[in-house]
């Protein structure tokens, strides 16, 4: 009986660390790069480059207006991309631009 006992609590432990380096492993993956094509995107009228911006089709583009100076951007300013409120679990260009852009207050 003891031996039993004994393996289950082995087990268990095992498992235990196992499942807590598993979380800790998906919690250090960085999403994946938001795409042009992606259907939400395009919508919007996402651009990697806000230097891209169809001018005609979204006339309230702005010189100056990227994702790193926008209220919905979750990233540093510093850094080349970083997570969007609008787009959830994708990156975005720091230097890109959607149709949702407003002044970080």
């Amino acid at each position: 009986m003891k031996m039993q006992r004994r393996n289950f609590l082995k087990t268990g432990s095992f498992a235990i660390a196992s499942l807590a380096f598993a979380s800790r492993a998906v919690a250090q993956q960085k999403p994946a790069q938001l795409d042009e094509k992606d259907a939400q995107a395009q919508a919007l009228g996402y651009r990697n480059d806000a230097a891209q911006v169809d001018k005609k089709k979204f006339a309230n583009w702005q010189t100056g207006q990227t994702c790193a100076n926008c209220a919905q951007y979750q990233g540093k300013p510093s850094d080349a991309s970083g997570p969007c409120a609008i787009f959830p679990g994708k990156q975005v260009s720091a230097k890109g631009w959607c149709s949702v852009w407003q002044k970080k207050a």
